[in-house]
């Protein structure tokens, strides 16, 4: 059975052609990062750098998470404090499950952070639960 229509156009973008030389790049092609700036509005602001990818990183993130689920923080996009505490707990026991995984494997400031961060949000989780009876 024969369909007729529009087909598809590959074009080839490698560096590298068949015999493992350079291909010569056209001077006319933008690179996709100046694509992507030409297609956002002007008014609209860059986005803050991301943090550094470490160990303190992931647990601080992971206890912002948290800290949204115990309603400590305002959602970012909707500005709404919301309480989610199974949400919250579950956040608490990752990192505790992290803790536990890496046992050994920290250096002392990352051994003092996660133990503040897991100190301090499992307080605020029993000062949220006791709030609600």
């Amino acid at each position: 059975m024969e369909t007729e229509g529009k087909g598809f156009t590959v074009k080839d973008r490698r560096s590298f052609g068949e015999e493992g030389d350079l291909k010569e790049t056209k001077q006319a092609e933008k690179p996709a990062s100046e694509t992507k700036e030409e297609k956002r509005p002007k008014d609209e602001p860059k986005a803050p750098p991301l943090p550094e990818v470490n160990f303190n990183s992931l647990i601080f993130s992971l206890s912002s998470s948290a800290l949204l689920a115990l309603g400590e923080i305002a959602d970012p996009q909707t500005g709404e404090k919301r309480e989610d505490l199974p949400m919250a707990k579950h956040s608490i026991d990752i990192i505790s499950m992290l803790k536990d995984k890496s046992k050994g494997n920290l250096d002392n400031e990352e051994q003092k952070f996660i133990d503040s961060m897991l100190t301090d949000l499992r307080l605020r989780y029993v000062k949220a639960v006791n709030s609600k009876k």
